[in-house]
């Protein structure tokens, strides 16, 4: 049954990577399925200038002969302890300069996100709620994009279940497994910032979630209510103080397709990603470079992902620095004579990272 205490209200959230990181990951690889020939059937799109595929990045004057793509987790990664990327603001604003893609990459809200592009006059695509949903601003790519879902400027190609099927499909295996529950659907926004340590401001964004609904059990057996919850076909993660209700969504579909648009855009592209948390070894799989900043995962991270490095220390600092470093190293590498932009173009950013 769902806890009755309090009104029912709008749909509401929370941030996963902040405040309840996940104890359950899916490893499974997804490094061998990124796209390489033809977009995938569910996001077709017709290309406006054919001629623009495979011309070298060009940025105020730059002629590149690759690019590099930054695809970065928020949360104890470029954000910090006090959710501020401040303490970046110099790589963001050399990302900015050489107009460089950074694409955030988050179980954050949407509205959440938009708060923070509109910070940092951020104009490139991004990922929200562990993959529920990828946003593309609209001509982005040098393609029409056939989606069916646009909101505000941006095509958004969704892989997540929608927000109140999952709300339903909770209610309906806690009936069944006679457990009593309570959802973010069910709380304030100042309850969700006492349970989170959130300033109101940010809870009332956190609330308004789209592709996954935490919880608490608070009487019954937890093996009965994961069991309905796979009966309904959706997965149930389990977080310090909640469990969440999703979809099989992860962060590496989302970056799996962005990479394949980006590399049908651009003939050579160097694919980067920074991440912290359990909830981001899939995409990082996926990425040329994977950096991981220290976290109390990032051990297991490393295991996961051997060819990852490791940068010293955590949040948007260590971001920053090692953004930077890519940035330097990818100059180094653009000089005359010097290797081919390709996957050995990563290798020696990836050295230079190592001999700093």
């Amino acid at each position: 049954m769902i806890d009755s205490l309090g009104p029912a209200e709008a749909p509401v959230s929370e941030h996963p990577d902040e405040y309840d990181q996940t104890t359950e990951s899916n490893h499974e690889d997804y490094a061998g399925s990124i796209f390489h020939a033809s977009s995938p059937d569910f996001v077709a799109f017709s290309m406006v200038n054919p001629a623009f595929e495979g011309y070298p990045f060009t940025a105020l004057g730059f002629n590149y002969n690759s690019m590099i793509v930054i695809i970065t987790d928020l949360d104890g990664t470029l954000l910090g302890a006090d959710y501020s990327w401040r303490t970046a603001l110099p790589a963001i604003a050399e990302l900015k300069r050489l107009a460089m893609p950074l694409v955030l990459c988050t179980s954050k809200t949407r509205a959440e996100v938009e708060l923070i592009c509109s910070e940092l006059n951020h104009h490139d695509p991004f990922i929200v709620e562990n993959g529920g949903a990828l946003y593309v601003p609209e001509g982005y790519f040098p393609w029409d994009f056939n989606t069916p879902v646009h909101r505000a400027g941006y095509g958004v190609i969704e892989f997540g279940t929608p927000y109140l099927e999952l709300v339903r499909s909770l209610q309906r295996a806690a009936q069944e497994s006679n457990c009593r529950v309570r959802g973010f659907y069910q709380m304030s926004a100042e309850e969700i910032s006492r349970c989170c340590g959130l300033p109101l401001k940010t809870a009332r964004l956190a609330k308004q979630r789209e592709y996954d609904e935490p919880f608490r059990i608070l009487q019954g057996d937890p093996q009965e209510l994961m069991a309905a919850i796979a009966r309904e076909k959706k997965r149930c993660v389990r977080g310090g103080n909640f469990y969440h209700i999703l979809s099989s969504n992860d962060k590496a579909h989302c970056v799996n397709l962005l990479i394949h648009y980006y590399r049908t855009a651009y003939e050579h592209v160097i694919t980067v990603g920074l991440g912290n948390g359990l909830n981001d070894v899939n995409f990082l799989k996926l990425v040329d470079l994977p950096l991981v900043l220290e976290s109390p995962d990032s051990g297991r991270i490393m295991s996961e992902i051997p060819r990852a490095r490791l940068c010293r220390g955590g949040g948007p600092e260590a971001w920053n620095k090692a953004v930077l470093q890519i940035v330097a190293s990818h100059s180094k590498l653009e000089r005359p004579g010097a290797a081919t932009p390709s996957a050995s173009g990563a290798d020696f950013i990836s050295d230079s990272l190592q001999n700093e």
